[in-house]
């Protein structure tokens, strides 16, 4: 089989299985490992897919940049955050996430909601000048300009002085087996320490980035409360979620 016929296999092998695993696919085409490990290199270069331990996985379409995220899936990430803000009680606390989908939350927060949010993001803390009810707390620390929030050791120090009932996170990737991923390793450490702040953790994930992974792993799954997307009904890796891992999926119809 040529190189480009090679190629085509595994990206196909991709789409249909949501995941390549190197052995397995060296036994089918009858060539070694270190092949198959070659063209997922050259795949994973030009930005077709995440590779793992053994294999590779879809990559989110999520890893762009703050500009180009805010049209990436608009409508699937309202849904998601109807459903995440209405999980905001009154008088409760809320650490807020970066990234799209969250300020998506900041906004759909009902303007008279008394409750308290603490964030690292300077666009989510501005949208949220706007909401006379919330008391907001900003997290300092080195601008990430990428996804628009603070990162690095003096953001987390800051992050483990505070606590909240709730904390809603964004991520990049949401995979059985990768688990819950973003692109950034220093966004990655901002995220558990946000999330080891909360009495519950729960994860924002539009539709597109379900069955996709990327670089950092965020958290293992038996340290978030619960996932909250708009996949339909029936979603293979959704199910998976369900059942094998029994993670409590709030579903944004």
């Amino acid at each position: 089989m040529l190189a480009a016929e090679r190629r085509d296999h595994l990206l196909g092998l991709l789409a249909r299985e949501g995941k390549i695993v190197a052995k397995d696919v060296a036994v089918e085409l009858g060539i070694s490992e270190d092949s198959v490990r070659r063209d997922l290199r050259d795949l994973a270069a030009e930005g077709l897919c995440q590779r793992v331990y053994g294999g590779a996985l879809p990559i989110s379409p999520a890893v762009v940049d703050y500009a180009a995220r805010q049209s990436v899936a608009p409508d699937g990430k309202q849904r998601v955050a109807a459903v995440a803000a209405g999980l905001v009680r009154p008088g409760g606390s809320l650490i807020l996430d970066g990234g799209t989908t969250a300020l998506a939350v900041a906004r759909a927060l009902p303007r008279d909601l008394a409750c308290t949010v603490i964030t690292h993001s300077p666009t989510i803390a501005v949208a949220l000048l706007e909401h006379p009810g919330a008391e907001l707390f900003l997290l300092g620390g080195r601008v990430f300009k990428h996804s628009a929030v603070t990162c690095g050791a003096a953001a987390v120090e800051a992050a483990q002085n505070v606590s909240a009932d709730l904390c809603m996170l964004g991520v990049t990737g949401v995979h059985p087996e990768a688990g819950l991923t973003t692109g950034d390793a220093e966004e990655a450490a901002m995220k558990r320490a946000l999330s080891a702040r909360a009495a519950d953790t729960y994860v924002l994930a539009s539709s597109e980035k379900i069955g996709t992974a990327s670089q950092f792993r965020v958290l293992p799954w038996e340290r978030v409360t619960g996932l909250i997307t708009d996949a339909e009904p029936g979603n293979a890796v959704v199910e998976r979620l369900m059942t094998e891992i029994g993670v409590e999926i709030l579903t944004a119809g």
